[in-house]
């Protein structure tokens, strides 16, 4: 997938320019580089994920980088970002055990109007690379209580076999608040 498409696909889910964001498990950051352009001036985005060679390639305006791994509780903490306008999981979510204990760190580090946007596959059965496949009905299950029910914004081939989606999802109100 290139920059254009990522773009179209998760364009939707982006509710407000500018702000802070973090991509988890930016990879080669094609949809860090999306997100970026999608928000605006005056953006940053943390670029997170463990490929300290992906993250050098991530070294440009608007884009902060940190070699982590973001699935670890530990890695997280330490990583201390502020809270965040938004958060992309894109092509991540599927190489989490836990999926349910992230999306619940996520969701606190999430601002009050903040964001999840989330790009998963969809009919893909479990195999090396797509290890924890995460369609949008186990993606509603594992972000209840948290996070409100994801609301699809976008779908496309996968090449790999399936589709993919994109959904968005925000923090729960917390009472008194």
């Amino acid at each position: 997938m290139n920059v254009h498409d990522a773009v179209a696909l998760i364009a939707p889910a982006i509710h407000m320019p500018g702000g802070t964001w973090a991509d988890l498990g930016a990879g080669g950051g094609t949809f860090t580089r999306a997100l970026v352009r999608l928000l605006g001036p005056g953006t940053t985005v943390h670029a997170v994920d463990r490929d300290a060679g992906a993250m050098a390639a991530l070294r440009v305006p608007g884009i902060s980088t940190h070699v982590a791994d973001f699935a670890d509780e530990e890695a997280w903490r330490a990583l201390a970002l502020p809270p965040l306008d938004g958060i992309l999981l894109a092509n991540a979510l599927h190489f989490v055990r836990d999926q349910r204990a992230l999306l619940a760190r996520v969701a606190a580090a999430l601002a009050p109007n903040g964001r999840l946007v989330v790009v998963e596959y969809e009919g893909r059965a479990p195999s090396r690379w797509v290890p924890y496949p995460v369609g949008m009905e186990r993606l509603g299950e594992l972000v209840s209580g948290a996070l409100t029910a994801p609301v699809r914004v976008g779908a496309r081939r996968s090449a790999y076999g399936g589709s993919m989606y994109a959904a968005w999802a925000e923090p729960v109100p917390r009472e008194g608040g």
